[in-house]
């Protein structure tokens, strides 16, 4: 069964609604180069993640300068997985993932398979999104899924589909790729920073009944 993540979470209110909905993970952004609703202070992500109930898996989602910061952030956050965007290479990510004793999931522009697969075996997951010159994502474009598949099939490391996903398409995005988890952030808002329930459940929903 694919698992799902929310992206973006920046209340406890909404918090709950995704653990109401049977996500699996999620996400919640601090530290990024790009003018966001959904990012929150450092000292705010350390208190969203704290509030998630039991068996709700935490993703702090940054892009940090350096590989050091991202230890700090996750020092001070205390996530399961930290959630990478930007410009690190292969020994970064093994640095991150030995100092900050969270998971590592590097995302990737879904068009730069050739980038995709140099970090097969060194992240403990790949974020597969649509993402701006900077490297990050929450664009709300989809891009290439019959690629993306091609990408499942061929990596050791889980994939994870994010990018313009909502509750109306990703049943067919997941019987498309069948990757290991799928991601959404604004597919599922009332406005900016802000999560619909409803959509919220609809897209936990739909994306789990697809294999079941």
């Amino acid at each position: 069964m694919v698992r799902s993540k929310i992206c973006g979470v920046t209340s406890e209110t909404d918090l709950q609604a995704v653990a109401d909905a049977g996500a699996d993970a999620v996400g919640i952004i601090t530290e990024v180069s790009v003018d966001t609703p959904r990012e929150v202070a450092p000292e705010r992500a350390a208190n969203l993640v704290a509030a998630a109930p039991p068996f709700l898996s935490t993703v702090l989602v940054a892009m940090p300068d350096t590989a050091t910061r991202a230890v700090e952030l996750a020092g001070a956050v205390a996530p399961d997985a930290i959630q990478l965007h930007g410009e690190f290479d292969d020994a970064d990510i093994r640095y991150i993932r030995r100092e900050a004793r969270a998971d590592v999931i590097t995302a990737v522009d879904a068009g730069d398979p050739e980038r995709v697969r140099r970090y097969d075996g060194v992240a403990d997951a790949l974020l597969l999104d649509s993402t701006t010159e900077s490297g990050a994502g929450g664009t709300g474009e989809t891009h290439d899924w019959h690629a993306a598949r091609a990408l499942v099939e061929d990596l050791s490391t889980p994939v994870v589909l994010a990018g313009g996903l909502t509750p109306g398409n990703v049943a067919e995005a997941v019987e498309t790729v069948d990757p290991y988890a799928v991601d959404v952030s604004s597919g599922v808002e009332q406005t900016g920073g802000e999560k619909d329930h409803d959509a919220v459940a609809a897209f936990v929903r739909n994306a789990a009944e697809v294999f079941a």
